[in-house]
């Protein structure tokens, strides 16, 4: 049962974000990987790619899906996928394990490209944009943004390098996930950690 808070109390008598609770499928997630902080190019886009995948979805759909996407992307490694060619596109697009829709297939493989010639590299570049202090966790769902500035400014950047699919709310998206920002709820049992060191 979920309170005012947006907490729901588990079986195993923890405080949980709403949606951690909401199918054992979410538990490891959010219990030890969201709002974790992620480091590494290749790490940050698998990130960035299954968020990407997840636009219009559910992240339920996409989580189930992930080892299947590992698969067909090579790891998320992108030097990889950045070689891929219109035969992998195919590939991809009569994989029945992944989401087949070809303007996202098309925005990972232009979007790899683009990431294995950062100058700094993906990690520098979105970590640039974590705010500093953290904000605090919110207090309640409703405090929980679906867009703050720097995810705005964020998702510009990206596109105006070429990067697609990743506009403000996705790439806020990525921000929760990859922990630039934690967005567990104040009464949540999963402990909050400080930033991971640069790689």
């Amino acid at each position: 049962m979920t309170d005012t808070a947006g907490l729901v109390i588990g079986a195993d008598g923890r405080a949980r974000c709403f949606w951690g609770g909401s199918t054992p499928d979410y538990l490891p997630y959010h219990d030890s990987e969201w709002g974790r902080p992620v480091r590494g190019d290749d790490a940050l886009f698998e990130r960035m790619t299954l968020e990407a995948f997840q636009s219009g979805l559910s992240w339920i759909t996409i989580l189930r899906k992930r080892p299947a996407f590992r698969a067909a992307f090579a790891g998320f490694s992108i030097e990889k996928v950045a070689a891929f060619t219109d035969d992998d596109a195919t590939r991809l697009m009569a994989d029945p394990g992944i989401v087949r829709n070809r303007m996202k297939v098309d925005a990972a493989l232009a979007n790899a490209r683009v990431a294995a010639e950062l100058p700094g590299g993906l990690d520098a570049l979105l970590w640039s944009y974590a705010p500093d202090p953290k904000p605090p966790r919110p207090a309640t769902r409703a405090d929980v943004p679906a867009i703050t500035p720097e995810s705005t400014a964020m998702a510009k950047d990206l596109k105006k390098r070429g990067f697609r699919f990743v506009g403000p709310t996705t790439a806020y998206a990525l921000m929760q996930a990859t922990g630039m920002v934690d967005d567990h709820l104040a009464g949540c049992w999963v402990p909050a950690i400080g930033p991971a060191p640069a790689t």
